[in-house]
Parts: structure tokens; C-alpha cells; sequence
């Protein structure tokens, strides 16, 4: 069974460029959100095996959204996607629990071993 991912980022190009990236390697995307809460009730409904979450969003921000995931399922498995020179923030997500993160623009074999490795 294909491993079900839900994406998460307020910007739809880059959604569509992760959609694809899975796709085209068998994973099934179950859904997208915009923003972190939009991301929290999401993942409440869909219970996806994976997230990837981009970290500067609207609303509520991706590091706050996996925080309050977290709260819920401590083995939740998130990768956070962020734009170069966020290394400050890169650091707060994986102490936050994220379980790795990938760099926009998006490099599709860097994706896919990431999503790999996470995913066992």
C-alpha cells in the first residue's frame, strides 16, 4: 500500500511541485493544507503517514503546527520544508520533533530519500 502523505504550504506552486515529486514515486498525497492550523485539522481527519510542512506560513507557522501535532501523536513523522537561510529556524523544528527537512527549491531526489529515510 502506498504510504499516504499530507503537504502542507501556503503556496499552491510549491504544493503542486511536491504533489508531483510524490506522485511520480508512488506515494499517495491524501490531501493539502495552506497553513498550520488548517494543517492540524487536517491530520486529525486524514491520519496520514507523513507530513511535509513548510515552515513560514500565515496563521500559524509550520513549527507551531508541529508542535500541537505532536501533542497528539508523539510519533508522528513530519519533514519541514524551508527556503534557504533558514537554518535558525531548521534548528527549532527538529527540536521541535520534525524528523528531517528538505531545502526550496525542491530537488526531487533529495525528497524522496528524505521521505525514504523517514519513513523507514
Amino acid at each position: 500500500m502506498a504510504n499516504r502523505i499530507l503537504i502542507v504550504d501556503d503556496a499552491a506552486f510549491m504544493r503542486m511541485m511536491i504533489r508531483d515529486i510524490l506522485t511520480k514515486n508512488g506515494y499517495e498525497v491524501v490531501g493539502e493544507a495552506q497553513d498550520g492550523s488548517q494543517a492540524i485539522e487536517k491530520y486529525k481527519e486524514l491520519k496520514p503517514d507523513l507530513i511535509t510542512m513548510d515552515i513560514t506560513m500565515p496563521e500559524m507557522d509550520g513549527i507551531a503546527a508541529l508542535k500541537e501535532i505532536k501533542k497528539m501523536d508523539a510519533n508522528v513523522k513530519v519533514i519541514m520544508c524551508s527556503a534557504m537561510g533558514q537554518q535558525a529556524m531548521v534548528i527549532d523544528a527538529i527540536q521541535a520533533g520534525a524528523k528531517d527537512f528538505i531545502v526550496k527549491p525542491f530537488q526531487a531526489d533529495r525528497v524522496i530519500e528524505a521521505i525514504k529515510k523517514t519513513l523507514g
